[in-house]
This record gives structure tokens, C-alpha cells and sequence, in this order.
């Protein structure tokens, strides 16, 4: 079987392990931010590949751009989360530290996808 085309981008592959990691750091935040934090955080990152996805179905390289800075916003809205979650101490600094180098990688991808369409 072969792969859907976005799969085999970079990006997507990057953003699709960006959300895993994120989902497993977030089963360790307190219950109490079940609605708060974890389902802020979550949401963030499930929309960086979901806009991936979107964007690449369009088959129109302007609107591939526009769902691509859609996911750059959202890369950005999950750093502020992820910052704010090491701040209050919800998350080990380790953990911290692997989904912040990948949301990092990821937008540097996505920075070089979105300039060359």
C-alpha cells in the first residue's frame, strides 16, 4: 500500500511525533488541569499536523501555505504551554526538554516547507 502524500513529508513526520510525545507528557499533568492546561496543550498540538493534512489535500500551494502558518501558530501556542507547565512544575525538565527540541525541529521544517511552496 502506498503512502499518503503528507506522510512523506518531513513535517508531518516531525508534527505526528511532536503530538504523541505531547500526549504522553500531558497523562502526568494533575487532574485538575484535565480541562485546563492538558486539553489546551493537546489541542495546540494535534493542530500542527491536523493543518499539515488540511493544507496538503487542498493541491493549492497558496493554501498549503496558509494551513502551514496556521501550524506555525499553533507550534507557537504549545511552546508558550509546554513553558508554562515546567513553570509550574507539572512536568519533569527531561520531559520538558524532548517535546520543546521537537517542537523546535518542527518549525524549522515547517519554516523551510512554507518558503519553498
Amino acid at each position: 500500500m502506498q503512502e499518503v502524500g503528507y506522510k512523506r513529508l518531513i513535517a508531518w513526520q516531525l508534527a505526528d511525533e511532536l503530538a504523541w510525545t505531547v500526549y504522553k507528557l500531558t497523562d502526568k499533568l494533575p487532574k485538575h488541569e484535565l480541562y485546563g492546561l492538558t486539553s489546551q496543550l493537546r489541542r495546540a498540538v494535534l493542530s500542527v499536523p491536523l493543518n499539515i493534512v488540511e493544507g496538503h489535500s487542498r493541491h493549492n500551494k497558496n493554501e498549503f501555505r496558509h494551513f502551514l502558518r496556521i501550524s506555525l501558530g499553533s507550534l507557537a501556542e504549545a511552546d508558550y504551554l509546554l513553558q508554562f507547565a515546567l513553570k509550574r512544575k507539572y512536568v519533569p525538565a527531561a520531559d520538558y526538554k524532548k517535546a520543546s527540541e521537537l517542537r523546535e525541529n518542527c518549525g524549522k521544517v515547517l519554516w523551510k516547507l512554507m518558503k519553498s511552496q
